[in-house]
């Protein structure tokens, strides 16, 4: 097994393997934002961590390089902490276990890190180097990107000097990002009371599982399954033909991340246990074959469970079933300005259910890059679990990043990347929540662009970085540096 250390360019990928070792899932980022405070002392340079939790390094230019306009390369320090359910990690005390698996770097099931992990790898690989060329940079990294982009929307004004800004949190090699989507989180909850369980009733654990998930913005486009659909798709048959009732749920766990797993214990006259069993694998097999190409590996099942103490009243089963089928989710539509990119999205995310406040929480995250789509989009979702019943609110807005296409940092790296790998590197905005545009408000002189390595699966224990993209990415941001215009 090749170590991550030693793979190139080392000086990049020591970096991140030091990062692997740090526990940083989001919320519970200390530990890492200690590593980078300590890691800008060491060098001597001037380090800041701010009061949500940014920390701040400045590197003066090198040699004759001090008439360059300043660059602040930025990335954030946490990571979505995702794992499968046969995995046994703690992501608050445990190492990732990375490894070499043919040409990209991955995890033993659990999320990798590598999103933003290589791009945090490559920033401080710029401040530890003493043989690069390169203006003033400074190096900022946020805190808490991952839910709710605390750190971007905490950065104080007149705490950075540069000019320019260069997020390394995009995942396709050979593109440049000018624009990104905003979003908004809904919050629904269901208040229910509880019921008996009728005699002759006996408990089933119905459970969705094996599906890929994946990062509810960049992978939404891909048509895979979400499991809390799936399971309430089920439910509401269940629940009408054969008086199937609801006692708990729990599906999903990180509002940016498509849902890959729900489970949920009902209960079911006995005589009719086996046309439950039945209708499940009816259902099954169909979702199998609508998913057949985006979820090869999903799971449908239905086993005999211990009778749990109360059920929810139907009314609420009735209301909160009828509101998860009907709720908009993944694509609502795509950009007409730029092919190939989504427009506007949601991910219904989260369903979980709480026996002690007798209530049910559903969370879903929109995206668009139209501010009136998402606005738009939101009067539907609230409408929607309105007429079921529910509370909605909405909170963690943040903006979208307008595209600038006469930006000069732009073509500075169209031209540096031509020169350097032979063609001109694509054009795109991205279907995810960028901190550009939230970072632009409180310094709008800055010239901002996104680029990054290639990643696969980001939000998923599937995440994987590509090596090859690795070293691209780290040659094409130090000839960018040496190529920063004079101020």
């Amino acid at each position: 097994m090749t170590q991550i250390k030693d793979i190139q360019p080392t000086e990049v990928w020591s970096i991140f393997d030091e990062m692997l070792q740090v526990p940083r899932p989001s919320n519970h980022e200390d530990k890492i934002q200690e590593w980078a405070v300590n890691f800008g002392k060491s060098l001597g340079l001037v380090t800041v961590k701010d009061e949500v939790g940014n920390v701040i390094i400045k590197k003066p230019a090198t040699p004759g390089m001090g008439n360059r306009k300043g660059v602040v390369l930025q990335g954030h320090l946490d990571m979505v902490p995702q794992k499968n359910s046969d995995k046994n990690h703690n992501f608050e005390t445990d190492p990732i276990e990375a490894f070499v698996d043919g040409d990209w770097v991955t995890a033993n099931g659990t999320t990798l890190g590598a999103d933003n992990g290589i791009g945090v790898a490559a920033a401080m690989a710029v401040l530890a180097s003493n043989i690069l060329k390169h203006g003033p940079v400074e190096v900022l990294l946020t805190a808490t990107e991952e839910t709710g982009m605390d750190g971007a929307n905490g950065l104080k004004g007149g705490m950075l000097d540069g000019e320019i800004l260069i997020n390394t949190d995009s995942e396709n090699e050979g593109e440049l990002y000018v624009g990104c989507a905003g979003g908004e989180d809904a919050n629904i909850s269901f208040s229910y009371s509880e019921e008996e369980i009728p005699n002759g009733f006996i408990a089933m654990k119905l459970s969705v599982t094996g599906l890929k998930g994946g990062h509810s913005g960049i992978d939404i486009p891909l048509g895979r399954g979400n499991s809390n659909k799936i399971f309430f798709r089920i439910l509401n048959d269940a629940s009408e033909k054969l008086g199937v009732r609801l006692a708990s749920v729990d599906g999903g766990s990180l509002r940016n991340a498509i849902p890959r797993e729900t489970f949920g214990v009902v209960a079911v006259e006995e005589s009719k246990a086996g046309d439950f069993a039945a209708l499940v694998d009816e259902i099954a097999d169909a979702v199998k074959s609508e998913l057949s190409a985006t979820e090869p590996c999903i799971n449908i099942s239905v086993e005999e469970t211990e009778l749990p103490a109360n059920l929810m009243d139907e009314k609420t089963q009735a209301n909160l079933t009828a509101g998860i089928v009907a709720c908009p989710n993944g694509v609502i539509r795509m950009s007409n300005s730029m092919e190939g990119l989504v427009e506007t999205s949601t991910n219904l995310a989260i369903v979980k259910s709480d026996t002690v406040t007798k209530s049910v929480s559903v969370a879903c995250l929109m995206r668009s890059s139209v501010d009136t789509a998402k606005t738009e989009l939101a009067s539907r979702i609230k409408a929607v679990f309105e007429l079921a019943g529910a509370n909605v609110t909405f909170s963690g807005a943040y903006p979208g990043w307008k595209p600038n296409m006469d930006s000069p940092i732009l073509k500075i790296m169209q031209e540096v990347y031509n020169n350097k790998f032979g063609k001109i590197p694509e054009t795109m905005g991205i279907h995810a929540g960028l901190e550009c545009g939230i970072l632009g408000s409180n310094y709008p002189n800055w010239d901002m662009i996104s680029f990054g390595p290639t990643i696969r699966f980001p939000h998923s224990p599937d995440e994987k970085v590509n090596i090859e993209t690795v070293q691209k990415f780290w040659d094409f941001l130090v000839v960018t540096l040496e190529n920063i215009p004079e101020k």
